[in-house]
């Protein structure tokens, strides 16, 4: 039996690394990061926020988005806080193999192409119907800095803290890559209109999201092809972002004449439709065989493994003389 858990297990594993508990962690690490950056808009930058925007309900919906700024403020005090969390900072730094300004724009780039395209294929087929609302460029950027709060955040939960604590404890990354997915997918479950095959979408983009981190030691275009995808789709073209409509948008979409189609779900927006995960599940294919040509393999806990089994070594008895 123990033969069979080395096999599965890696030495420098922690109880708090099993699936179901990370998974519970994270959790709670999400809400009350969500609650402590509620707080610090409602106490702090909501005023702000309506007298720069002068819409109150503009200034809510930025509100929502910016509260995960308290997420960035959890994650990043718990693993300095605890010790054996710390490696997975060098997750979030720069380094010259993935997280790179050049990594992050490439990742803006497929974020905006992906669901452009699904986008433009549902007005082509006439899905949707949009129209132009305004451009106010004051409006464009503060969105674009919140979505980018709150895409990272949820990469920061689940691409780095739940990745990292599955990766330390079993020796195969796909229970990283495909366990993170699947407790990312499972976080959406109370979205407005939620469907199955949304959630089977979200998966995909997660396990997507996670071998850019495992085969390029990227976080950086992960977090952007989120920003990406997620400003394109709800502020810039003001459809349904995971069922949410944006407050604010530089076109608006005719919601009574829109229906479901290959690449659209009137609940649930480009995210529930076939066509989407049909998209996804072609990059996520091209990356996957791109990351397998690569030498490199991301692994923070390689260097925590060989210093523990070197003290495992060091403390051993020695064997006793032949003879």
């Amino acid at each position: 039996m123990k033969e069979l858990l080395d096999k599965i297990l890696r030495p420098c594993k922690k109880w708090t690394d099993i699936l179901p508990i990370a998974a519970v962690i994270s959790l709670i690490m999400a809400v009350l990061g969500q609650l402590l950056g509620d707080f610090l808009f409602r106490f702090g930058l909501s005023s702000v926020f309506t007298a720069v925007t002068g819409d109150e309900a503009v200034s809510v919906f930025l509100g929502n988005y910016f509260s995960f700024i308290g997420i960035w403020i959890m994650g990043i005090l718990y693993m300095l806080i605890f010790k054996a969390n710390r490696p997975m900072l060098k997750a979030i730094r720069h380094n010259k193999r993935g997280n790179t300004v050049t990594w992050g724009l490439r990742g803006l780039l497929i974020g905006f192409g992906m669901n452009g395209l699904c986008i433009l294929i549902s007005a082509l087929m006439g899905d949707i119907k949009l129209t132009f609302n305004s451009i106010d460029p004051l409006l464009i950027v503060l969105f674009f800095v919140c979505v980018a709060i709150q895409s990272g955040a949820e990469e920061l939960t689940d691409r780095v803290y739940l990745y990292q604590k599955l990766r330390r404890r079993y020796r195969h990354p796909a229970v990283g890559i495909i366990g993170n997915a699947l407790i990312f997918s499972a976080m959406h479950l109370a979205n407005p209109d939620v469907t199955v095959l949304g959630l089977l979408q979200i998966v995909l983009i997660g396990v997507m999201f996670s071998l850019y981190v495992y085969y390029y030691g990227s976080f950086w275009c992960p977090v952007m092809i989120h920003t990406g995808w997620n400003f394109c789709q709800s502020i810039v073209f003001g459809l349904p972002n995971s069922g949410i409509v944006s407050a604010y948008s530089i076109f608006k979409l005719d919601a009574a004449s829109a229906r479901n189609g290959l690449f659209y779900n009137v609940g649930f927006g480009v995210e529930g439709s076939v066509g989407a995960c049909a998209v996804i599940t072609i990059v996520l294919v091209i990356v996957f065989l791109r990351g397998r040509k690569r030498k490199y393999r991301e692994d923070l806990w390689k260097p925590v493994e060989e210093q523990l089994l070197a003290e495992q070594a060091a403390e051993a008895p020695a064997a006793p003389p032949e003879g």
